[in-house]
């Protein structure tokens, strides 16, 4: 049996390129030579096998007014159940989270994210192994969004908190248990701020390839 990790985030985790002219194909997603979910099983080998489970939109636990079925928490057992045996658990999550809509600090999104890794631990997906979970702070969100026109569906707030998540999920691993990794670095895109460039992408799967066979 390979080694399972599933990937469990947002767009970033489903390829979304805002930037056409980015991507190889053109479109509004980054293909499997370019997503960092696809880079990171290439990098890793037949041994693994690498899940991708990306929705855009999607956040920790906050139901969206606006969009159905984006906080992941109340899917998250029969997620985990239809993926089981799970050897790792990536959680890459909070960038909508910081949307002003939700009226959420930093610190309660930290909370929020408690929750959703707590449940992962409760869910019998693990085999006859412990539950091991990564959390992963997403790249920031720039600030140069406050300026442009997409703060205003995301909020003018949105960044500051974006940057400031890293340091209160190291802190929630810790109480956890689980393992922490900061996506600060990964190159984010000048036209909405938000999502990873190709580059990003690739910068983001060496990160992984080199944390992840430590870890299972």
């Amino acid at each position: 049996m390979k080694k399972h990790i599933v990937c469990i985030g947002d767009s970033n985790t489903h390829g979304y390129c805002a930037d056409p002219t980015d991507c190889a194909d053109g479109g509004i997603r980054f293909n499997e030579d370019e997503r960092w979910t696809c880079l990171l099983q290439k990098a890793l080998g037949d041994e693994y096998l690498v899940t991708e489970e990306g929705l855009s939109g999607r956040t920790t636990v906050f139901p969206d007014p606006l969009h159905e079925n984006m906080d992941v928490l109340p899917y998250l057992p029969a997620l985990l159940k239809s993926h089981e045996d799970i050897d790792l658990l990536i959680i890459m999550l909070g960038t909508n989270d910081t949307k002003d809509r939700f009226s959420a600090t930093s610190a309660v999104i930290s909370i929020g994210l408690e929750r959703l890794v707590r449940k992962a631990m409760s869910v019998d997906c693990w085999g006859n192994k412990a539950p091991n979970i990564l959390i992963v702070a997403p790249a920031p969100i720039l600030s140069e969004i406050k300026n442009s026109a997409y703060a205003e569906t995301m909020g003018y707030h949105c960044a500051e908190k974006s940057q400031q998540l890293a340091k209160y999920y190291k802190e929630k691993a810790e109480q956890l248990g689980v393992h922490f990794m900061d996506a600060n670095g990964c190159e984010v895109n000048t036209i909405d701020y938000t999502h990873l460039t190709k580059k990003g992408h690739r910068q983001l799967s060496d990160m992984f390839t080199s944390v992840v066979p430590k870890l299972v």
